[in-house]
């Protein structure tokens, strides 16, 4: 690609970050915060513990919403890579907004909307996976570990569906930019998950024991040595 060929993808890649940086969550809870209530995380989760699920719903929706509507005009404008580019940005925008810090959401819903409009011979498997993890206790202890699983697997069927040039439904043709995005979409999800993920030390490590065995002494020999 010539680098004047390039500038419309440069440009509703611009575009998709901005659609995304829109603050949905902060627009439902019309006045509430919700990077300092519940979670904590600026998505239709916490707003729904926070406010219902109506308000949830809705910013699931625009959320999605985002995504999609840069991936069209990125089509219109430059095609199927103009789609996925633009798509893909999206994400990140919501996920990593420049005008709330770069801390933003974790960009699943948003995903799905990138998915709707670049690969929605996928969303259907994304969803099922969604629904099984749900219903396991072992997959919901581990969402770092679920939402990897999922966009590994988003990654490889859009390198399969680009290898084979297989039916994208109404989506631009599969082609070398769909598994890019997919890729880059998912690494900023993860590591969104990643940065939320709550840290918590083991359970066998309480803080008088470790400052014990940082002294490099038994607990008794330590306590006699304060005496």
């Amino acid at each position: 690609m010539t680098s004047v060929a390039a500038l419309p993808v440069l440009g509703v890649a611009a575009l998709g970050y901005v659609v995304g940086m829109l603050p949905s969550a902060e627009i439902v809870a019309a006045g509430l915060d919700p990077r300092g209530a519940g979670s904590g995380n600026p998505g239709a989760v916490n707003i729904t513990g926070l406010l219902g699920k109506r308000a949830g719903a809705t910013v699931f929706g625009m959320d999605m919403g985002k995504a999609v509507v840069a991936g069209q005009v990125g089509r219109a404008v430059a095609g199927g890579p103009g789609a996925n580019v633009a798509a893909c940005a999206a994400v990140l925008g919501h996920c990593f907004p420049a005008n709330r810090g770069f801390r933003g959401g974790k960009g699943v819903a948003a995903s799905f909307g990138q998915m709707l409009a670049t690969f929605p011979a996928y969303l259907p498997v994304d969803i099922a996976l969604g629904i099984v993890a749900t219903k396991s206790d072992f997959w919901k202890a581990k969402p770092v570990a679920t939402i990897g699983v999922t966009c590994a697997l988003w990654t490889l069927l859009a390198a399969v569906w680009t290898k084979h040039r297989l039916p994208n439904a109404w989506a631009p043709a599969a082609g070398c930019s769909m598994p890019a995005a997919a890729a880059v979409a998912s690494a900023a999800i993860i590591y969104r998950f990643a940065a939320e993920a709550p840290r918590t030390p083991p359970a066998d490590v309480d803080e008088g024991s470790s400052n014990n065995r940082g002294l490099g002494c038994s607990e008794d020999d330590c306590a006699a040595s304060k005496e």
